[in-house]
Formats: structure tokens, sequence, C-alpha cells
């Protein structure tokens, strides 16, 4: 894939500022920084013009955002939780979402198409939603889960730890294949059909692009507010 992508002018860029000091920077990880730097400045600009009675443009269109973001936290956690994990699935879904849609700006990619970001943000979920559960019900409670889902026949205790165990462990390798396995592969799709007819028939692909990139930022946020809703849940096991 990397020999039929152009490469980047800013990853360029960075390494010819930074190639004196021995340094080389993955076009993945320039690409997670500029985004990181575009939420940040956004963030100081709304942040500087906030207002009540005369909200700017952009104000109210990360307000609707904000609420889409905590209408699903509250569905899947309950009413009154959700607003508690909205910095966790909020950052993932903008991150997510902001690092699908840039493989379709020229001159940038995508750098959930490199299989290390889906992997971190995944692995960052998961020890998230521990550490919550935990935090929640106190060591023991939240470990009884794993042997005792609510549910299940005690007797069955020694067949669910491992089964649970495994389902859990699971889940960084689904998030993060999920996640890179669909903007990998429309990528790549484009650049092949690039390479071959380039201009206009990479087009289609790339429409279809606008819409798998936020959908996969969605799912990956759902599945994060779910896996919370579970870990968090207090249940009585006595």
């Amino acid at each position: 894939m990397e020999e039929l992508a152009h490469p980047s002018p800013l990853v360029e860029g960075v390494n010819a500022l930074l190639g004196p000091l021995g340094l080389h920077v993955p076009d993945y990880l320039v690409f997670c920084a500029l985004i990181t730097l575009i939420v940040g400045v956004v963030g100081v600009m709304v942040r500087s013009k906030l207002s009540v009675d005369n909200p700017g443009k952009l104000q109210i269109v990360l307000e609707d955002v904000t609420t889409f973001i905590l209408t699903q936290l509250e569905n899947a956690i309950g009413p009154g939780k959700g607003r508690k994990y909205i910095a966790i699935c909020g950052g993932v879904f903008v991150f997510i979402l902001l690092g699908n849609l840039m493989g379709q700006i020229p001159g940038l990619g995508a750098p959930t198409g490199n299989v290390n970001v889906p992997f971190g943000c995944a692995l960052t979920v998961w020890l998230y939603y521990h550490w919550q559960g935990i935090k929640a019900q106190g060591l023991g409670s939240y470990l009884l889960h794993f042997a005792f889902p609510p549910g299940i026949p005690k007797a069955l205790a020694p067949l669910m730890l491992p089964i649970e165990l495994i389902s859990h462990l699971s889940r960084v390798l689904s998030l993060t294949l999920r996640l890179f396995g669909n903007i990998f592969g429309e990528h790549l799709v484009v650049l092949i059909i690039a390479s071959i007819v380039p201009f206009i028939a990479p087009l289609p692909i790339q429409m279809l692009g606008l819409i798998v990139g936020p959908l996969q930022a969605f799912i990956f946020m759902t599945l994060t507010a779910i896996y919370l809703s579970a870990a968090v849940a207090v249940d009585d096991h006595h």
C-alpha cells in the first residue's frame, strides 16, 4: 500500500525538520498529532467565545455533537450516568471520526488505516472500562463477574470463567480489526483503482468512505459505552 500511495508533504516536512536530530516520525503519528492540534485549537477558539445568549455557529455544531454523544451514552448506560463518561467516549468518537475522514483529504492520510492506531484506541478503552468497573464495584466484586455472570447458575463457574476471560481479551482484537479492516480496505481499493484508472474511477469508493468513516467512529463509541455499562453495573452476588 505504501508503494501505491503518494508521500504526504506534511510528513516529509516534519521529517525534514527532525532529520538533523536523527528522528524519523511515521506518517500515522504525524496525522495523529495533527488531529490533536486541530481539536486543541478548535477547543481554545470555542472556549474563548462561549455564549449562552448568542452562540456562534461553531458552538452550535459542537453542542449538537455533544448532545448526540450524550444521548447515546444515556441510552447505553442510563440517564444521569452516561454524562460521567462523555470525555472518553466523546474523545474516542471525535478522534476516530477525524482520523477516518482525514484519508479523504489530498496530501494527508487516515491514521486509523495503520493497525497501531486502532490497537491503541482499543487498548485504551479496554483498560478504561476495567478500571471504571473496579472503581464502581470494588476489585473483589468486579472479579466475581467473570466467574458468576448475572443470570448464570453458580455451578457453571468453572466453565464461565475461561469463557469470560477470553471474551474480554478478544474485545481488544475485535475493536482493532473492525476499525482497521474497514479503513485500510477502503483506502487500499481506492489506491488500486486510482493506479489503474485515475481521477474519476476512485470517486464512488471515496464517497463510500465518507459514510464508512463516521459509521465506524459511531460503532466504536457505541461499543465503548456498552462495555462501560456492563462494567459499572452493580449486581448482588450473595
